[in-house]
């Protein structure tokens, strides 16, 4: 078939294209919602819970040690029983779940809303594989994968303003209403406007594998929400989590070299598209995710060593340049993917975080507001409107024909394993530095921290093979 005849019939389904974007895009805002609305609503929760902020705090693990989970192995089981099916599925538990946290009377219940809400983990991947099968032209799919993706990176800070505004007014319960409401209308358009798709090879679900790899992954996640804890972690847990996660991967590896319908087969897990891949994304999130999401925020509020803006003023300054930047860019980075391919891309936008979070060691020792909104600026375009969306981008064109859904939600599991390793290296990394020689050098050294760990990720991505010879 020539493009010309392609770009006819696209023309031709236009309206189901634009359907079928309409739906996904709600799907992801529910995902997103989820994950970020809450953040400015949780002393509220403490408040009208009557709790801890320890407490609070583990519910939010609780909620992305779930998605984490659910990624590995939902996106696989939607190829086998159907990816609208599983989709409408994963919606329906989310909507549960925000059902659960809003009637909670304590924290226990609001603990298995949230494990419910975290099934909504591998919405994105599994709508960019949707998508996939029904635009299937590289450059057209590359657009609008980018358009899918670049909410991800919040809903251009809207979502967390929001989620403060119903807090403040109507208490917490409110959000988890929101939340409801908006993954019922996913449910509504996906419905109507996805159609069904399975893999071309459909065998039974590898359940042992499944089970092996998701305690090795928990393992390994709660290795890191330990070690964040620094001078207070228990480094015997620590050890014993590691001897778990590396005997149950061992496990996992001799179920599926031995599993006639493996979750992931030896075979691809040795070859460049997925290691090379995968760790990219691990090195990637470990560099930037706590930068922006705590270190730049901490800086802002810093009465004495930062610039001191207010709670209430803070993500003006820092969240919402960056996530606003991030949604604007995300088209024009699914463009130039579109012709200069996603690796090239990818590395683009790597070197650009590069030089902005090394122009935040000159922000920690002269802070402004400025200089905060340009930096989130910069990293708004190159991270979260660039290098996340073409690291999604490449789980799905990476992933082969007779297993499109292991790529994309292992990477998913990278992208949240790399999230938890991100604040414990760098907060270990400033408050290192800030005890021997102050706290600005504890936010600079935690900047030069970051830088090292993308260089790593840019160094990673030579690893990772051109998609066009994966199939």
């Amino acid at each position: 078939m020539t493009e010309t005849k392609t770009d006819k019939m696209l023309d031709e389904g236009g309206k189901s294209i634009v359907a079928l974007m309409a739906a996904l895009l709600v799907a992801i805002f529910a995902f997103q919602l989820n994950a970020s609305m809450l953040s400015p609503a949780l002393a509220t929760m403490e408040h009208e819970l009557n709790t801890t902020s320890s407490q609070i705090g583990l519910t939010q693990t609780v909620f992305f040690t779930s998605a984490a989970l659910f990624s590995l192995f939902l996106p696989r089981l939607a190829d086998l029983v159907g990816r609208k099916k599983v989709l409408l599925g994963i919606l329906v538990a989310t909507i549960i779940g925000c059902i659960v946290s809003a009637i909670a009377p304590n924290v226990t219940v609001l603990m298995i809303g949230r494990i419910l809400q975290g099934t909504s983990g591998p919405i994105v991947p599994m709508c960019l594989i949707m998508l996939h099968v029904r635009v299937t032209e590289d450059k057209k799919y590359a657009k609008l994968m980018a358009i899918l993706t670049s909410v991800n990176g919040g809903i251009a800070g809207v979502d967390a303003i929001l989620g403060g505004w119903l807090a403040g007014t109507f208490g917490f319960r409110s959000v988890f209403w929101t939340m409801a409401i908006i993954a019922a209308g996913a449910v509504v358009l996906v419905f109507f406007a996805a159609e069904e798709s399975r893999a071309e090879d459909t065998p039974k679900m590898d359940w042992p594998g499944v089970i092996a790899l998701g305690i090795a992954f928990v393992a390994a996640y709660m290795v890191t929400n330990e070690i964040q804890k620094l001078g207070e972690a228990n480094w015997l847990l620590i050890g014993g989590l590691i001897v778990v996660a590396a005997v149950f991967f061992v496990i996992f590896w001799q179920i599926e070299k031995r599993s006639k319908a493996p979750l992931v087969s030896t075979h691809y897990m040795k070859q460049r598209r997925t290691w090379g891949l995968l760790l990219t994304t691990l090195m990637t999130m470990t560099g930037v995710f706590a930068i922006m999401n705590g270190i730049v925020p901490a800086l802002a509020q810093d009465a004495e060593f930062g610039v001191g803006l207010g709670a209430d003023v803070v993500s003006f300054a820092t969240l919402t340049p960056y996530a606003l930047v991030g949604l604007a860019f995300g088209p024009v980075a699914g463009v130039l993917a579109s012709k200069f391919g996603y690796r090239a891309v990818l590395r683009a936008g790597m070197a650009v975080s590069i030089v902005a979070v090394l122009f935040g060691v000159f922000v920690s020792n002269a802070p402004s507001v400025w200089a905060l909104v340009v930096m989130s600026i910069a990293l708004g375009a190159s991270y979260a409107g660039t290098v996340n969306i073409m690291l999604n981008g490449l789980g799905i064109v990476l992933s082969p024909k007779d297993n499109p859904g292991y790529l994309p939600g292992m990477n998913s599991g990278m992208f949240n394993l790399g999230a938890g390793l991100s604040y414990a290296i760098l907060y270990m990394v400033m408050n290192l530095f800030a005890a021997s020689n102050g706290t600005t050098a504890g936010y600079a050294a935690s900047m030069v921290a970051c830088a090292v760990m993308l260089a790593l990720a840019l160094a990673c991505s030579f690893l990772i093979p051109r998609h066009e010879d994966q199939h």
